[in-house]
């Protein structure tokens, strides 16, 4: 990608998550039917986090079809639903943070709210705990506290994420009245969760994506060696240090362009005065030319 399209995508980044938030939720009418989806789409994952049963879901969330597999009392290797965040990671990185994310999209929705915003530069020691949650209860606790039946329960899903109280319990229960119902302490809980998530979603950016999302965890790891990079031009950089101001992930633009936190959502690129930075894709042979140029000086 040249510095043009670099600009662009950065610039329209915005519809672009509305695109893919509604293609993620295609099946709206299901919303007014209180409905969910069980079509051979749901054999599917979508890349970013969505919950199974939002009535519009159009796919299977990664992170729940993994949980789903790996309790179930037959488990041995979820083969495809690795393989396929796997190749994400590879193809795109956080690039699905920052792009494709519909739960990513909302938080930055409640972070437009007018009110007094604080930095989470503070808080960095926070961004391990997504980790922390990937590996406890996304892929430890369902095969190790099984049932007599051995199944394990979708615990990150069950009982953390606020997904799925706003894409399925809320939607589903607002017009199912068996669903509202049953709603008891899981709810109470979950909701709880939500709430807390949406007024820290106002003030601070992103913080379920940067302290809690095990989807966005696992594809951090990817996020040096995925083939979606953002690239720095030393002879273009006139040390501004605008694209790090710029950066609501708390990543320091100038020294890793491709740090674990960052979603690729380019507001460093819109701030960089000097086009100093750019989005590539594929391998960067110019910037290995140049390694290999500085080793042999």
């Amino acid at each position: 990608m040249d510095r043009i399209n670099s600009k662009i995508l950065a610039k329209f980044r915005y519809l672009i998550q509305i695109f893919a938030s509604l293609l993620t939720n295609i099946h709206l009418p299901n919303f007014l039917k209180g409905q969910i989806y069980r079509g051979g789409g749901k054999n599917f994952c979508v890349p970013g986090l969505n919950c199974y049963s939002c009535p519009g879901a159009a796919g299977a969330c990664p992170i729940g079809a993994f949980q789903a597999v790996v309790g179930s009392s037959k488990f041995k290797f979820s083969y495809y639903i690795s393989g396929f965040i796997i190749l994400m990671g590879v193809l795109l990185g956080r690039f699905i943070c920052g792009f494709l994310c519909p739960f990513g999209w909302f938080q930055e929705i409640l972070h437009k709210i007018p009110t007094k915003k604080f930095s989470t530069k503070k808080f960095k020691i926070l961004t391990y705990l997504k980790y922390l949650i990937l590996l406890v209860t996304v892929m430890i606790l369902p095969v190790v506290l099984t049932n007599k039946l051995g199944m394990g329960n979708p615990y990150f899903c069950k009982y953390i994420c606020p997904a799925g109280v706003l894409e399925g319990a809320i939607p589903l229960s607002l017009v199912d009245k068996s669903i509202r119902s049953a709603l008891g302490n899981l709810f109470t809980l979950k909701f709880t969760i939500l709430i807390i998530t949406i007024v820290l979603s106002i003030i601070f950016f992103r913080p379920f994506c940067k302290w809690i999302c095990p989807l966005g965890a696992f594809y951090a790891l990817f996020n040096h060696i995925s083939l979606f990079k953002i690239n720095l031009d030393q002879n273009k950089c006139i040390s501004c240090n605008r694209c790090v101001k710029a950066c609501k992930m708390d990543v320091n633009v100038r020294k890793d362009q491709n740090h674990n936190e960052c979603i690729r959502c380019g507001m460093c690129i819109s701030a960089c005065p000097t086009k100093a930075l750019k989005y590539n894709y594929g391998f960067d042979k110019e910037s290995e030319n140049k390694k290999i140029l500085e080793e042999t000086k």
